[in-house]
């Protein structure tokens, strides 16, 4: 798809969200439950939509919030539900209803105090922290649509394990949440939340030293610049600083529901995607830009973001500004399982995510788990511990602690970001000063250079469903950009789950297509390791390959 002319540039005011518009279409506007796109549907990471659209409104969040307390007790779980919500303007709107639905059902609800923002992976930890301690499982929600324009709003359900949760339990809440909205409803109540306000933020803050190296960036005494784009990490970062004496300035520290500071991604649209090299252009150019004053205010020796929920990360450094988030990936998991001391720990990615990982996992002979599109197939790796690592090509990881035990089980881009500056620090005491990107120069100077993208290719709402029916046979192509053809997957090697998709693999390269959840598109990613000119030849075979096997 062409490049937006806005794409990179400062958000005008005649794009930003109408925030009046949004709150009346969520309290207004009752979903047509015969429409698939007004029901609940969770995709990867929970439901989405938009209020305007008739797909984010309170009878939506009435059902889910009821459909969880149902599993809850379907399911004896008695302990705390943790409540978080990130910043975008719904979520506000979406809180209080799921308040209701949970002081009705009499559930123990702990949230963040003065109205505050939480990031997802804190909820995880938390989760899990209380699980480790007591008898009683508790659970969570996280109310975010992560990156999503400003329009949107999402709703995302953490069971005790603290991960996003598996395909098992969003069917079971999105059908009877289908169920409550073509019936009565759910019930809802005007008291007070019986639960606890807290500060999230203490504990968690406190319990990084046991996941990062805090002291060796402290001692290394670099420059960190901080971008939270408006998310709920905004009120972490000068306390992470504080706690534990690190040079952090965080640029920007506004908190708008319009995200009108942001710079406009590749189609326009706003869109809090830490890894995108438009909509974070703003803080590549701070890097970059020369000192403007004695404090140095505008000059770090590295930089990171997050999105909205705090569960990705986007690395920005003086030798390549934004890190490829594949490339980040490898840097990771070289640098931690050199320096942790994880004997017989695995490595997680995502089949669309890059092969030079597998080098690396190869090389350091480690075992490589390679799984669906989604989070959730690192959960429970992560959480026993035969994971040390797990990661996605989006920019969402998470690792375990110092000492081999589970961190998080869900995605956590305060402790990637993080672990960028514990790698720059160890360079810098070491003494060569080398930033993420310089080491993964090193990287492709030993396995060889990648070349790797992502399209979206437009298709019909018939040939994404198509997708579900697709086998290998269906490829009849022996070659693919002069390679021979290595194996035709709809499975995930890692676990054998459906990956909803096709990937397509030989020596040379190997490309994935799979629907979008959301819009009539296909995503195709694909990668080289030979040149540019042969990645484009991947491009060009895959949507041939791929349009082939949909209509055969």
């Amino acid at each position: 798809m062409p490049i937006h002319e806005l794409a990179g540039k400062s958000a005008p005011p005649d794009i930003l969200v109408d925030l009046n518009a949004l709150e009346r279409a969520y309290y207004e506007i009752k979903p047509d439950v015969a429409h698939p796109d007004q029901q609940v549907a969770f995709g990867t990471s929970g439901h989405r939509g938009c209020s305007l659209d008739a797909s984010f409104n309170e009878a939506h969040i009435l059902a889910i919030t009821q459909a969880v307390c149902d599993y809850r007790k379907k399911q004896s779980y008695t302990g705390p539900l943790y409540l978080g919500k990130d910043t975008h303007f719904l979520s506000d709107a979406a809180q209080k209803t799921a308040l209701q639905v949970l002081a009705a059902n009499g559930v123990h609800v702990v949230y963040q105090q003065n109205d505050g923002y939480t990031p997802t992976p804190v909820i995880s930890r938390a989760i899990l922290t209380w699980n480790a301690k007591n008898e009683t499982q508790a659970d969570g929600i996280v109310i975010t649509p992560s990156h999503n324009p400003p329009r949107d709003g999402g709703i995302k359900y953490n069971p005790p394990n603290g991960g996003p949760a598996d395909t098992d339990v969003t069917g079971w809440i999105q059908n009877r949440a289908n169920e409550l909205l073509a019936g009565q409803g759910a019930a809802a109540s005007d008291s007070a939340p019986q639960g606890d306000a807290t500060d999230f933020a203490t504990d968690y803050i406190a319990d990084l030293e046991n996941v990062i190296d805090m002291k060796t960036i402290a001692d290394a005494k670099i420059r960190i610049g901080v971008d939270p784009l408006g998310g709920a990490a905004v009120a972490y970062w000068e306390q992470i600083a504080e706690k534990y004496g690190l040079d952090i300035t965080v640029v920007n520290k506004s908190v708008d529901p319009t995200f009108s500071f942001m710079r406009v991604d590749h189609d326009g649209k706003i869109r809090m995607d830490c890894s995108s090299p438009y909509a974070m252009r703003g803080l590549v150019d701070m890097l970059a830009a020369e000192p403007c004053s004695a404090d140095r205010q505008n000059q770090f020796d590295i930089a990171f973001a997050n999105d909205a929920d705090t569960d990705r990360h986007g690395i920005v450094v003086p030798s390549v500004g934004l890190m490829n988030p594949n490339h980040y990936l490898a840097v990771a998991i070289q640098y931690l399982f050199t320096h942790r001391d994880w004997k017989g720990k695995g490595v997680g990615k995502t089949l669309v995510s890059s092969g030079v990982i597998d080098k690396v996992a190869a090389d350091l002979g480690l075992k490589l788990v390679e799984v669906p599109v989604g989070f959730k197939w690192f959960v429970e790796g992560l959480f026993g511990g035969t994971l040390g690592f797990g990661g996605e090509e989006s920019a969402g990881a998470s690792f375990l602690r110092k000492d081999g035990t589970v961190w998080t089980t869900d995605k956590d881009g305060i402790i990637l970001n993080l672990l960028a500056a514990e790698i720059l620090a160890t360079e810098k005491l070491k003494g060569s000063g080398k930033d993420p990107g310089e080491l993964y120069r090193e990287i492709e100077e030993k396995f060889g250079k990648s070349y790797y993208t992502r399209v979206d290719r437009a298709t019909t709402s018939e040939q994404k469903s198509a997708f579900k029916n697709l086998t290998p046979d269906r490829v009849t192509a022996t070659e693919l950009a002069g390679d021979a053809i290595t194996a035709k997957l709809i499975n995930a090697p890692g676990n054998g789950a459906s990956i909803g998709g096709l990937k397509v693999v030989s020596a040379g390269g190997w490309f994935a297509a799979r629907p979008s959840g959301t819009e009539n598109i296909y995503k195709i990613y694909a990668e080289s390791f030979k040149s540019e000119e042969h990645l484009q030849e991947i491009l060009s075979e895959a949507s041939r390959m791929v349009d082939t096997a949909l209509t055969v």
